[in-house]
């Protein structure tokens, strides 16, 4: 997982509401521990035909929209059953970022420590930016906030231990693995 300080990025839109983890990676593909390789069932029923045509309307199909890094989607993003799989596929899909008036608790904590920001605005923020998905966006970890091209900001909520993760470019585990001296020191001092 690389650090995250800033992204800048056009968008991808969603304009579905409740978009479940079940269609984010079908829990067929989940046989998998492996996250690269997720991202070509990303939405996979929404993206490919029964024949394995891609379906030429599903948003990520769309040659204007590759190489895009922010999803707009939205409300209620993420619902369902709790499973990782689900921001491994879309990382691997090339996200970093999801930007919607709603998201899902557990996948919003299971994007979290897989090094994709969940960003959460006010629902008429959300739609005033799907209405220009060609806008540059630059979202700032640091400075926890989302800028348009125009200059208009939106903060957004973001705990100060997702965000050193993010800016470090660990998971929890990585964090911890990064202050083992201090853990150490921190044991013989006890011990003694």
């Amino acid at each position: 997982m690389s650090g995250f300080r800033t992204l800048t990025s056009t968008s991808v839109v969603l304009r579905q509401t409740n978009i479940d983890t079940d269609q984010i990676i079908p829990a067929r593909f989940l046989s998998t521990t492996e996250r690269a390789g997720l991202g070509k069932n990303a939405f996979n029923d929404w993206r490919w035909q029964a024949d394995g045509t891609p379906s030429p309307e599903f948003a990520f199909n769309q040659p204007q929209n590759a190489g895009r890094s922010i999803l707009l989607a939205g409300r209620n993003f993420g619902c369902g059953s709790s499973r990782e799989h689900a921001p491994w596929a879309l990382t691997d899909l090339g996200l970093r970022a999801i930007v919607s008036s709603e998201i899902a608790d557990i996948f919003r904590n299971n994007s979290l420590k897989n090094g994709l920001l969940p960003i959460v605005l006010d629902e008429a923020d959300v739609q005033a930016l799907m209405q220009n998905p060609d806008d540059a966006l630059t979202i700032d970890v640091a400075a926890r906030e989302l800028r348009t091209s125009s200059g208009k900001t939106y903060p957004f909520p973001l705990d100060g231990f997702s965000q050193t993760c993010l800016l470090e470019g660990v998971d929890q585990l990585g964090w911890l693995l990064g202050r083992v001296d201090e853990i150490e020191r921190y044991e013989v001092a006890r011990v003694a």
